[in-house]
C-alpha cells in the first residue's frame, strides 16, 4: 500500500485558482460532476508568482479579499474569532465550526488555507502570524524559520502542555477538529492536490523543527491526520468492494436482463474509487516516511508515545492495509524505550490487537520474536507498564495456550503475592485464566451440586495446590486479595472448603494431606477476613475506603452467610483438629467475624455451646503461646456486652479463669516452698498455668483475682535464690506488667479514691525495681524482657501521663534515676551495638542462617528503638544519646535510620541541647581513641579518619538553614574549643594541649557558621591561645592552623547575614551574580537582637573566660566592604566582643600584627593544603542524605558550601525546548538533529525488577 513514491516537503500550488465544487456530503457522486480540477498538473516547487496567488477565487485584486484582514474575518468592522480561539474553547460544535471553514475554502481557499495555517502555527504557541504576503512569496521552510524567530521565549509552555482549565480540554478539541476536518472534506476537496498538499508539507517542515511546541503540536496533528486519513482509505476501500460485488452481478446476468449503461456507471465509479484510493495512499505514504518514521523516535517521549498510540489505531482499524511486521517492528522496537510512558504505549497498542481474536493469524511472527520482551515487561520499574504487560499477556494466552511456555507463565504467576495492587490483581487474573478458568464437559451436569461434590471442589483444590507449591505459605492473604476480583464465586464457596476438611473422601478421590489441608484452613480464614473487612491486607492500600451502598450490603450478607455457616461448622472443625496448633490457632479466629446476633435469632445456642466447650478443651490441651491467644481473643470477640449471648460466654470465661487462678496458686505454694528442690514437673505445671493466666490477662481484666501479689512472691524468690527457670521469670514479668496496665486503666476511667492511686503507685515502683534487678540476670532472654518492660512502663508513667486533662495522676509519674539510666544505656551498649557473630552466642542452639539473623536484628532494633523513645520523649536525660550518636556510623546499616530519627526529634525538643550532645559524643570517641593509642596517635589513622567522617555527617544533619541552627552550632564550637584546651601539656606550654587535635574534628563544623559566628568563635579561641601558640609551625599545630583557618575561610566573598538571610528564604531562585549593596542601613527585629544574645550569651556572663558581654544593635553585614577581615569601628557581631578594660601598648599591637601577618604567610601551605583536601574529599564522596531537603534561598558563603548544596540535591538534565541563543536568526541555523535512537532505545529497562 505504501509503494507509492514519496511526496516532496514543499508541494507546489495549482496555476488554475478557480475550482468548482458540488456538495462535500454526496459521496454516489457516480455522475461525474465532482470533476477534480487540475488532476496531475502540479510542478516543481519553486517561489509562489503573484499571478499564482493573486488569482483565488475573488479575482485576487486584493491580498486578503473582501471581508478579510490578515487571514481574519471581517463584518461590519467586527473581528470574528479565529480558529484556534474556537477550538481554545471547546464549546462549539466541531462540524458547524469545520463547515463555515469549507464555506470560507470554496470562496477562497488561499485565504481559507491561510486560516489553516495561522491555526496550528497559534496551537504550537507562537505568537507570530503568517501574512498572506508571506504565503505567497516565501516557501515553508522559510515560514517556519521566521515564525521560530516570532516564538515566545519567556515560558517552555505551549497549548499542549500548559494547565488549567481553559487548556484542559484543548487537546481533544484540537484532535477532533482535524478528524472532523478530513470527515467533512473526504468526498472532494481532499482530492484538489491543494488542500492537503499544503497542510501534509506545513506539518511535515514543522515536525523537523528544533523548537519543541512545533515539533510536539505537528506531529500530534499529523498522526491524527493520518488516522483520519486511514478511515478514509478504509471506507473507499468498503465502497470498491461493494462496487465490485455490484458489478461482478451485473455483468453475471443474461444478456436479456443486463443494464449496460448501469455496467458502465460502476466500472466509472471503480474507477473513481481506485483514483481517490491512489491518491489517499500517497498523502499517508507522505506522513509516514515524512513524519512518522522521524518522529517515533524523537528525543521527547510525549511525541514517541503520540507515534506509538496513533500506529496501534491504523493497524487495529486498517488491518489489512497495516496489520503486517512492516508496521508491527516499530511498536517491537519502541518496547525498549527508555520511558515508561513510552512502552506502556506499546502495550495498550498491542492489547488492542489481541483483544480480536480474527487477527491473532497476522501476529503470529510478532509474538514470537517479541514475546520474551513482553514478559519481561512484567517486571518492570514502572507499575503501570508492567500492569498492562501482565494484561496483554492475559491476551495472549486466551488467544492461544500454546505461545507461553510454562516458564513464562511462572514468571507471572509469582506476582500475584507483589505488593503493589494492581500488578497483583492482573497477575491473579492471568492465573485464573491459566488454571481455574477450564471447565470439564462432565462439570456441565453437576453445576447445582453443593459442598464436596460442586464443580468447585477441583478448583479449590487446585489453588492449595497453587499456593503450596509457590513456597511463599505465609502470604495466603496476599494471593486471596490478588484473585478477589476475578474469582469471587470460587473463595467465596465456604461451604465446599469446609466439605472438603470434614466430610470424607468420595470413592475414587485422594483424601487432602496434613500440609494440605492446613493450607486450605489458612485461604479460608483469610477469604473470611477479606469479606468481612472489605479491604486488602496490610502492605496492599493505601487507607480503608468508604465503602459503596452496595458494597455494605455485599458485606452484610457475607457475615451472615459466615456466621449461619461455621457457628454450625466451626466446633466440629475444632473437634477434628484440636490437637493441631496451628490449624487450631486459625480456626479460631473465625469467630471474630460472626454477626453474634445471628447466635440470637437463628437459634443456635446450643452450637455456641459446643463451641465454648471446644475452646476450653483447646486451653486445657495447649501451651502454645499462639493457641492460648488466639483462645484469650476469641473470648473477648464472644463477650459483648450488646449481644444476649454475653452472659453465656461470660459465665463460661469466669469459670475457667477461677480454675486457672486456683491452680497457680496451689501450684505455687508447693513450688516455693522452702528446703525442697522444686523438681521439672512442678516447673511444667506453673509454667503451663502461668502462660494460660498471661495470655488471657492480655485481652481480659483479671484484677478481681488479684495476680500482682503471687507473681511479685514467684519473681522476688527467684531474685533471691536465682535459680528460677526463665521461662516462668519472663511470663511472671509479663503477667505482672498486664497487672499493672489493667490497674490503670481502672483508675483513669473510674473515679478512683487516693488509695487506689497510691497502691499503683507502690506496685509499679515494687515492679520497676524488680525489672531493675533482672537486668543483670545471666539470661539474654530475661534481661530483654526485663528491659522491654521497662522502658514500657517509664514511657507511660512518664510525665505524658497528666496529658489530656489527667492532673490527678500525677502522683503515678515516675522519673527513672541515674542509675537506673545508666543501667539501661549499658544494656543496649551490650545487647545492641555488637557484631552479628557476638549475638550467634545467645541463639541457644538455632541455626545460623538467614532468617535466624534477620529475626536477630529486628528483635535488636526494637529494642533500640524503644530506648530512644525515652530519649525523644524526655524520660531519660538527652546526653545519653552520645552513646547512641557516636554508634552513627559503625552501625550506620543496621540502624542508622533509628539513630537518625532520635537526632531530628532531639533537636526539635532542644537545638542546643542536641548539639552538646553531638559534640560530647565525638569528645567520648576521642578520648576512647587516646585510651588505645596514646596522645601520639597518627591523625592519618582509620580511627582519627573515622571520628573526622562522623563529625562531617552530623554537620550535614543541620541542614541548609543556618539561621534556625546558629546558636546550637555556636554552642557546638565554643564547647569543642573547651576541651580541646582542657587537658595542658605537663611539658609545659610550649607543647600543645593533649587534645589539641580535636581541634581538627571540630573544624568539619566552621561551614555551618554564619560568618559573624565564625569571627566570634575566632575571637573565643583566641582566648585560649597564647602568644607562642600562635607563632608555632610544628606539625603537632597543624589541627590549630587548620581550625583557624576554618574559621577565616569565606571572608572575603560570605554576604550572609541575618536580615539577608531571611529576606530571601521566600525566593525558590538564586541569582549566581549577587546585587551590589545599596548602601541603606537595615534596622533588625528586635526578636532577632534578642535572639543573637540569648542562650551563649547568658551562660557566658557566669564562666571564667570572658568572652562575651552585652550585644549592642545588630546591624547587616551585608554593608560591610567586601575586602575586610577584621571588625571596623561600625560593625558589630552577631555575638558582641568583650570590651577590653586594660588598653595594650603600642609596641604590642604592632608585635601582634607582625606576627599575625608572619603567620598568615607561613600557613599558606596548610591553607593550600587543607582547601585541597577539602576539595578531594568532596568531589570523591557522595553526598548523604542527611542533608535535610530544603532549598532555601540563601547566600551561600564560600565555594565549599555551595559544593555542599550541590551535592545534596539530584538535579535531572533537563530537555531544552528552544536553542539557548537569544540570537533569533542564529537559531534557525542550528541542526535539528534531536534524534539519537541509541539513548532513547535502552536495554537496561530489561534488568530493573519492581521487586
Amino acid at each position: 500500500m505504501i509503494a507509492a513514491p514519496e511526496i516532496p516537503t514543499d508541494f507546489t500550488l495549482l496555476q488554475e485558482s478557480e475550482t468548482h465544487f458540488s456538495s462535500d456530503t454526496d459521496f454516489e457522486d457516480i455522475e461525474g460532476k465532482n470533476q477534480k480540477q487540475g488532476k496531475g498538473k502540479t510542478c516543481k516547487k519553486g517561489k509562489k508568482g503573484p499571478a499564482e496567488k493573486g488569482k483565488s477565487g475573488n479575482g485576487g485584486g486584493k491580498p486578503g479579499g473582501p471581508n478579510r484582514m490578515n487571514g481574519h474575518h471581517q463584518q461590519n468592522g467586527v473581528e470574528n474569532m479565529m480558529l484556534f480561539e474556537v477550538v481554545k474553547m471547546g464549546k462549539s460544535a466541531m462540524q458547524s465550526v469545520v463547515d463555515d471553514w469549507i464555506e470560507s475554502y470554496k470562496h477562497d481557499r488561499d485565504i481559507a488555507l491561510l486560516d489553516l495555517i495561522n491555526f496550528f502555527i497559534q496551537c504550537s504557541g507562537c505568537k507570530g502570524v503568517v501574512t498572506a504576503e508571506m504565503f505567497r512569496h516565501m516557501q515553508n521552510s522559510e515560514i517556519i524559520r521566521k515564525m521560530t524567530e516570532e516564538f515566545d521565549e519567556d515560558s517552555g509552555d505551549y497549548p499542549l502542555t500548559m494547565a488549567g482549565p481553559q487548556w484542559k480540554k484543548f487537546k481533544s478539541s484540537f484532535c477532533e477538529f482535524i478528524g472532523v476536518l478530513v470527515r467533512q472534506c473526504q468526498y472532494s476537496i481532499i482530492y484538489d492536490e491543494y488542500m492537503m498538499d499544503t497542510v501534509i508539507s506545513l506539518l511535515t517542515g514543522l515536525s523537523d523543527s528544533q523548537v519543541r511546541a512545533f515539533r510536539h503540536t505537528s506531529t500530534l496533528a499529523a498522526m491524527k491526520l493520518m488516522t483520519a486519513l486511514v478511515n478514509v482509505a478504509l471506507n473507499l476501500s468498503i465502497n470498491m468492494d461493494n462496487t465490485q460485488r455490484q458489478y461482478e452481478a451485473e455483468r453475471n446476468k443474461i444478456i436479456g436482463k443486463r443494464a449496460n449503461d448501469r455496467l458502465e456507471l460502476l466500472l466509472q465509479k471503480r474507477k473513481e474509487l481506485q483514483e481517490n484510493q491512489d491518491e489517499i495512499e500517497n498523502m499517508m505514504n507522505a506522513i509516514f516516511k515524512g513524519v512518522f518514521v522521524h518522529r517515533y523516535r524523537d528525543a521527547i517521549a510525549e511525541i514517541r508515545a503520540i507515534c506509538i498510540e496513533e500506529i496501534g489505531i491504523w493497524m487495529k482499524m486498517y488491518s489489512d492495509a497495516f496489520l503486517n511486521d512492516s508496521y508491527l517492528k516499530y511498536v517491537g522496537w519502541t518496547m525498549h524505550d527508555k520511558q515508561g510512558e513510552v512502552r506502556l504505549k506499546c502495550l495498550t497498542a498491542l492489547q488492542g490487537l489481541y483483544y480480536n481474536k480474527e487477527l491473532n493469524s497476522k501476529l503470529e511472527l510478532f509474538t514470537s520474536r517479541f514475546k520474551d520482551r513482553i514478559v519481561s515487561m512484567t517486571l518492570d520499574k514502572e507499575y503501570d507498564v508492567a500492569v498492562q504487560a501482565i494484561k496483554l499477556l492475559t491476551l495472549v494466552l486466551q488467544s492461544s495456550e500454546e505461545v507461553l511456555t510454562a516458564e513464562d507463565c511462572e514468571n507471572v504467576y509469582h506476582l500475584v503475592y507483589s505488593a503493589h495492587r494492581p500488578v497483583a490483581v492482573a497477575a491473579g487474573e492471568f492465573l485464573y485464566k491459566k488454571l481455574f478458568s477450564r471447565r470439564d464437559a462432565e462439570d456441565d451436569g453437576i453445576l447445582k451440586r453443593r459442598g464436596r461434590q460442586s464443580p468447585n471442589a477441583n478448583l479449590v483444590k487446585t489453588l492449595v495446590f497453587f499456593f503450596l507449591e509457590s513456597e511463599l505459605h505465609e502470604h495466603a492473604a496476599y494471593l486471596v486479595d490478588s484473585m478477589w476480583d476475578c474469582a469471587t464465586d470460587l473463595l467465596k464457596d465456604w461451604e465446599c472448603m469446609s466439605s472438603l476438611l470434614l466430610e470424607e473422601p468420595l470413592n475414587g478421590e485422594e483424601p487432602l494431606t496434613d500440609r494440605q489441608e492446613s493450607a486450605l484452613i489458612e485461604i479460608m480464614l483469610c477469604t473470611i477476613r477479606q469479606a468481612a473487612e472489605c479491604h486488602p491486607p496490610v502492605g496492599r492500600g493505601t487507607g480503608k475506603r468508604v465503602l459503596t451502598a452496595k458494597e455494605k450490603k455485599t458485606q452484610l450478607d457475607d457475615r451472615t452467610k459466615i456466621t449461619e455457616l461455621f457457628a454450625v461448622a466451626l466446633p466440629q472443625l475444632l473437634a477434628k483438629y484440636s490437637v493441631d496448633a496451628e490449624k487450631v490457632t486459625n480456626l479460631l479466629q473465625l469467630p471474630q467475624y460472626f454477626d453474634l446476633e445471628i447466635y440470637t435469632t437463628g437459634r443456635l445456642e446450643k452450637h455456641l455451646d459446643a463451641l465454648l466447650r471446644q475452646i476450653r478443651d483447646i486451653v486445657e490441651k495447649h501451651t502454645d503461646i499462639d493457641v492460648l491467644e488466639a483462645c484469650s481473643k476469641t473470648y473477648h470477640a464472644l463477650c459483648n456486652e450488646e449481644f444476649t449471648i454475653f452472659n453465656r460466654v461470660d459465665i463460661a470465661r469466669s469459670q475457667l479463669i477461677d480454675e486457672l487462678a486456683d491452680k497457680f496458686n496451689r501450684l505455687l505454694e508447693d513450688f516455693l516452698q522452702e528446703g525442697e528442690e522444686p523438681d521439672e514437673d512442678d516447673a511444667y505445671q506453673v509454667l503451663s498455668t502461668l502462660k494460660r493466666i498471661t495470655a488471657f490477662h492480655n485481652a481480659h481484666d483479671l484484677s478481681r483475682w488479684d495476680l500482682f501479689g503471687c507473681n511479685y512472691k514467684l519473681l522476688k524468690t527467684g531474685i533471691e535464690n536465682g535459680d528460677m527457670p526463665e521461662q516462668i521469670v519472663i511470663h511472671a514479668l509479663q503477667c505482672t506488667h498486664y497487672v499493672i496496665l489493667w490497674q490503670l486503666a481502672k483508675v483513669t476511667e473510674s473515679s478512683s479514691t487516693k488509695e487506689d492511686l497510691l497502691r499503683l503507685k507502690k506496685q509499679m515502683r515494687v515492679f520497676c525495681q524488680i525489672c531493675q534487678h533482672y537486668l543483670t540476670n545471666v539470661n539474654t532472654a530475661v534481661k530483654e524482657q526485663a528491659f522491654t518492660i521497662l522502658c514500657d512502663v517509664l514511657m507511660i508513667f512518664s510525665h505524658q501521663i497528666m496529658t489530656g486533662g489527667r492532673d490527678m495522676l500525677e502522683p503515678l509519674v515516675y522519673t527513672p534515676d541515674s542509675s537506673l539510666q545508666s543501667e539501661l544505656l549499658s544494656f543496649i551498649l551490650d545487647h545492641v551495638f555488637i557484631d552479628q557473630d557476638d549475638d550467634n552466642n545467645s541463639a541457644d542452639g538455632q541455626q545460623d542462617d538467614e532468617a535466624s539473623k534477620i529475626e536477630a536484628l529486628h528483635k535488636r532494633r526494637n529494642l533500640l528503638a524503644a530506648f530512644c523513645k525515652l530519649i525523644v520523649y524526655t524520660v531519660v536525660e538527652m546526653n545519653t544519646a552520645a552513646d547512641i550518636f557516636k554508634q552513627y556510623m559503625k552501625y550506620y546499616n543496621d540502624y542508622g535510620d533509628i539513630i537518625k530519627e532520635t537526632m531530628s526529634k532531639t533537636r526539635q525538643i532542644d537545638k542546643i541541647q542536641c548539639a552538646k550532645t553531638l559534640i560530647l559524643s565525638l569528645q567520648q570517641l576521642f578520648n576512647e581513641m587516646i585510651q588505645e593509642n596514646g596522645y601520639n596517635f597518627d591523625r592519618s589513622s582509620p580511627t582519627f579518619s573515622g571520628i573526622k567522617e562522623l563529625a562531617r555527617r552530623f554537620a550535614l544533619t543541620f541542614g541548609l538553614d543556618q539561621l534556625k541552627t546558629r546558636e546550637a552550632i555556636a554552642m557546638l564550637h565554643k564547647d569543642g574549643i573547651e576541651f580541646a584546651f582542657k587537658e595542658p601539656n605537663p611539658q609545659g606550654e610550649s607543647h600543645p594541649p593533649l587534645n589539641l587535635a580535636f581541634l581538627d574534628i571540630l573544624s568539619e563544623f566552621s561551614s555551618k557558621l554564619l560568618r559573624q559566628d565564625k569571627r566570634t568563635v575566632y575571637v573565643y579561641l583566641e582566648k585560649f591561645m597564647t602568644f607562642q601558640m600562635s607563632l608555632r609551625r610544628e606539625d603537632v599545630w597543624l589541627p590549630l592552623m587548620s581550625y583557624r583557618n576554618s574559621l577565616l575561610a569565606g571572608g572575603d566573598d560570605d554576604t550572609m547575614s541575618v536580615i539577608s538571610g531571611i529576606s530571601s528564604r521566600g525566593s525558590t531562585v538564586r541569582n549566581k551574580k549577587t546585587k551590589p549593596a545599596t548602601g541603606k542601613r537595615k534596622v533588625p527585629e528586635a526578636e532577632e537582637s534578642s535572639s543573637s544574645e540569648s542562650v551563649w550569651l547568658n551562660r557566658e556572663q557566669s564562666m571564667h573566660t570572658p568572652v562575651m558581654m552585652q550585644t549592642p544593635q545588630l546591624t547587616s553585614t551585608i554593608l560591610r566592604e567586601p575586602k575586610r577581615l577584621r571588625p571596623d569601628e561600625n560593625y558589630m557581631g552577631v555575638y558582641p566582643l568583650q570590651p577590653e578594660h586594660h588598653q595594650p601598648t603600642l609596641d604590642y599591637k604592632q608585635q601582634e600584627e607582625a606576627a599575625r601577618q608572619q603567620q598568615e604567610r607561613a600557613m599558606n601551605y596548610v591553607k593550600l593544603r587543607s582547601n585541597l583536601q577539602h576539595t578531594i574529599r568532596r568531589g570523591t564522596s557522595l553526598m548523604e542524605d542527611d542533608e535535610e531537603p530544603i532549598v532555601e534561598d540563601v547566600m551561600m558563603s564560600s565555594e565549599g558550601r555551595i559544593e555542599d548544596l550541590n551535592e545534596g540535591m539530584d538535579f535531572d538534565t533537563m530537555d531544552i525546548d528552544l536553542p539557548p541563543s537569544k540570537n533569533r536568526r542564529e537559531r534557525t541555523e542550528l541542526k535539528p538533529d534531536f534524534f539519537d535512537p541509541a539513548s532513547i532505545m535502552d536495554e537496561s529497562v530489561l534488568g530493573v525488577s519492581m521487586f
